[in-house]
């Protein structure tokens, strides 16, 4: 083999709102039974949504066919059907074009996502500096113009990110999901 042939194999899954932890914890253990085969040459998982994207590449079709022909895959597929509001979407690419082809995932309208992140900094703006006024008080150079905005906008940053944000996005999947309409605008 002079050259390396790469196999692509790209997997959509929609999961059902509220199962996305259960789908994790699966998709982790899918990942590491992956890795495993022959010919396996690494995974990347895109996320967007409640939408899962798996590319996994395999150094050829055979060693791909080996793991979607594994009795140990179609457990896992079995067993995570439960999770998904739409099924196993396989899609197989010979080459390396899709390591650099954008996610075809819509995003929502922009006057969703604009309407979501107002609904979650609105009160944190309001909160956060609150909370942080006692340790101001004690400590007034850290209650400084520079400091205090620095910390207060650093935790706001923090919990949108990685706590409310992620929350409230599944909470209201189903309404950013882009309807018809956005999907005709986005293709023009």
């Amino acid at each position: 083999m002079d050259e390396l042939e790469v196999v692509t194999l790209i997997v959509r899954h929609r999961v059902k709102v509220g199962k996305e932890a259960a789908y994790e914890k699966w998709l982790r253990r899918t990942i590491q039974i992956a890795s495993t085969y022959p010919g396996h040459l690494g995974v990347n998982v895109m996320r967007d949504l409640g939408q899962f994207v798996c590319v996994l590449r395999f150094v050829g079709t055979r060693d791909l066919q080996c793991w979607l022909d594994s009795s140990e895959r179609h457990q896992l597929i079995e067993e995570v059907s439960p999770l998904l509001a739409e099924g196993d979407q396989t899609e197989i690419e010979a080459g390396n074009e899709f390591w650099f082809s954008p996610s075809t995932a819509i995003p929502p309208a922009r006057w969703k996502q604009a309407c979501i992140t107002f609904l979650v900094i609105l009160p944190l703006s309001l909160l956060v500096p609150l909370l942080w006024q006692p340790l101001f008080t004690r400590l007034p150079w850290l209650g400084g113009y520079l400091a205090s905005n620095v910390l207060i906008t650093l935790s706001i940053v923090l919990l949108v990110v990685y706590l409310f944000m992620p929350k409230v996005t599944a909470l209201f999947a189903s309404w950013l999901t882009p309807s018809s309409r956005d999907r005709a605008t986005h293709e023009q």
